[in-house]
């Protein structure tokens, strides 16, 4: 029985996809994860697209290439975090990704690489990427490949609607994380942090999540069934109260950094409005999200994927991309990755 997976996440929907499967398994299991995920050497000389990002925007490139890393993998730890799966996470910078896995797991003690292919079939018949089969050949322990396709637009827009979960929870825990350093958090970079948190909770969950999930998802849900609607009036209700409970943690935080509350009076509010985020996407994933399957039509889901797909995270999209792509980098980054040494 495997007890340790080394899951390799990048930044494709089909990664999204991978790290819920691997969860499940995982929980199935009673095994823990460490996730990994092999940055490009950045510092070598580049050519073609990625040597005019950094010529010419120097913060685009340093998302791309160094922020993006602790992004995809702060997500990925509360997707097990939201199911009890223990996890880590590792990141270096590699140029042979298969290379790199390989070693990542040999580095954790795992005994199971799970990892998806990106669709181009092998000589073997199967439909493998050549650093999966990279990784097939080369790792000398057991590679659990996942059976991946074009996903349906209800698996994209489940999937876009989770991974929107999974930034607000990385979000939350990196907060936690830094009440709890030894740090002062009235310093002066982590006042301006602070702040940067609580305005991306308003501008993420509150502003545009929320209403987007009352409009397409409730909303279809209620013109297919009245099964769910005292589970949709409860969540609905839970949306308001965010409203509140987000304008507390704010003025509770404007009241820390002027001095007139203590550190302790702003972990228990972050951790009183974390544990009410988290119960709420469980309820809308664990109760939501599979009525949804079981009622909606294809139609439907064709028209909640678009709107969702539209804006799947105010990082990007419209003339907030690029602040919204330094602000969530900025705030996941507070909790670093295990570096792994090539």
């Amino acid at each position: 029985m495997y007890r340790h997976l080394l899951v390799p996440v990048d930044g494709t929907d089909l990664s999204t996809e991978t790290v819920s499967n691997a969860v499940e398994f995982a929980r199935s299991l009673g095994a823990r994860i460490t996730f990994f995920h092999a940055q490009p050497n950045h510092a070598a000389p580049l050519s073609g697209e990625a040597e005019v990002v950094r010529l010419t925007s120097p913060a685009e490139f340093l998302y791309a290439y160094e922020g993006r890393a602790r992004e995809l993998l702060a997500k990925a730890e509360s997707a097990a975090r939201a199911l009890g799966v223990p996890c880590a996470s590792m990141t270096t910078v590699n140029d042979s990704p298969y290379r790199a896995i390989i070693a990542a797991a040999r580095e954790a003690g795992c005994d199971l690489i799970y990892m998806a292919s990106h669709g181009r079939r092998s000589s073997l018949g199967m439909m493998l990427g050549s650093q999966t089969l990279k990784v097939l050949v080369n790792a000398g322990m057991p590679v659990l490949v996942a059976a991946t396709s074009n996903p349906p637009a209800t698996s994209q827009a489940i999937g876009i609607i989770r991974d929107e979960h999974r930034s607000l929870a990385a979000v939350l825990h990196a907060w936690l994380h830094l009440l709890g350093s030894d740090e002062d958090p009235r310093d002066v970079p982590r006042n301006g942090l602070m702040r940067a948190m609580v305005h991306y909770i308003k501008a993420f969950p509150v502003a545009l999540h929320h209403p987007k999930e009352e409009e397409y998802l409730f909303r279809k849900l209620r013109e297919r069934t009245s099964q769910c609607n005292a589970e949709l009036d409860e969540l609905e209700r839970q949306h308001a109260r965010d409203h509140q409970l987000v304008d507390e943690l704010a003025e509770t935080v404007e009241r820390h950094l002027a001095g007139r509350a203590d550190v302790a009076a702003v972990k228990e509010a972050v951790s009183r409005y974390a544990l009410f985020i988290w119960e709420h996407m469980g309820r809308e994933e664990g109760v939501i999200l599979p009525a949804a399957q079981r009622f909606l039509t294809p139609a439907d889901w064709d028209e909640i994927n678009a709107a969702f797909s539209e804006n799947c995270d105010p990082r990007f999209g419209g003339d907030t991309d690029a602040e919204f792509r330094r602000l969530f980098s900025r705030i996941v980054n507070v909790v670093p990755a295990r570096a792994l040494d090539e």
